[in-house]
């Protein structure tokens, strides 16, 4: 009967990695393609963006009913609970990676026809590229059950930060030398923001697998230099 209610367990576990999995391949190609979307202005590709956030919340959906039903059924304790919980963490932050990958997608669609900045474009796609990593790396942290990955990953999100802020600045100046700027960089202050947030989201992935892994959270500070959290902006739309 143990071994019955171990392998049981077991699957369970396995069915949630492999959610969780998916949630973040999907949430990958999401970044990618709103990103290659403002490069290419390509509506559809934003499009597809903005759907395949449907399949997103889909998986944490199911996620989330799979960890109820485990919980009541196995009634875990010790490191298996730790499982069960920090799998339910970890889905809800993919699910708010999801949705910010859609706000880029949305604000390309708001200014297909206004100027462009290639050099802005360029820093943006740079920044989404170490952001994707930084989610792919914390991810496989999980996987693996590595903290030291995933430490790597929570201290890198200060980089992160560094980029954020330096486009930040750049995207200022381009606004005060010259206003027919201000609509193209307005958004990709936003854009940029919301890649900056996909990182910390990354880093809360990292402290999970702490958490599962040790037992307790991580007690270290956390790492942040982001500067622009400090401007009067109007929120972003979920």
């Amino acid at each position: 009967m143990v071994d019955h209610t171990t392998r049981a367990f077991d699957a369970d576990l396995h069915e949630l990695a492999r959610k969780i999995a998916e949630m973040g391949r999907l949430d990958a190609e999401q970044i990618t393609n709103a990103i290659d979307a403002w490069a290419r202005r390509d509506l559809a590709l934003a499009h597809r963006v903005i759907a395949t956030d449907d399949q997103v919340d889909d998986l944490q959906q199911q996620i989330e009913e799979k960890v109820i039903t485990t919980i009541a059924r196995r009634q875990p304790m010790a490191v298996d609970l730790r499982e069960i919980v920090g799998a339910l963490r970890i889905s809800n932050d993919l699910e708010r990676v999801g949705d910010l990958a859609e706000n880029v997608a949305k604000r390309m669609l708001l200014v297909t026809d206004v100027f462009r900045i290639s050099e802005v474009l360029f820093q943006l796609e740079h920044m989404g590229d170490v952001v994707r990593d930084q989610l792919t790396r914390v991810l496989l942290s999980y996987e693996r059950r590595d903290v030291a990955l995933a430490l790597e990953v929570w201290h890198k999100d200060q980089e992160v930060d560094a980029l954020n802020n330096a486009l930040f600045r750049e995207l200022l100046t381009y606004m005060m030398e010259d206003a027919r700027n201000i609509t193209f960089c307005t958004h990709m202050l936003f854009c940029a923001k919301n890649i900056e947030r996909i990182g910390d989201h990354a880093t809360n992935i990292a402290e999970t697998v702490y958490y599962i892994v040790e037992g307790h959270k991580l007690e270290e500070r956390r790492p942040k230099a982001d500067v622009t959290s400090r401007a009067v902006l109007p929120l972003e739309p979920h």
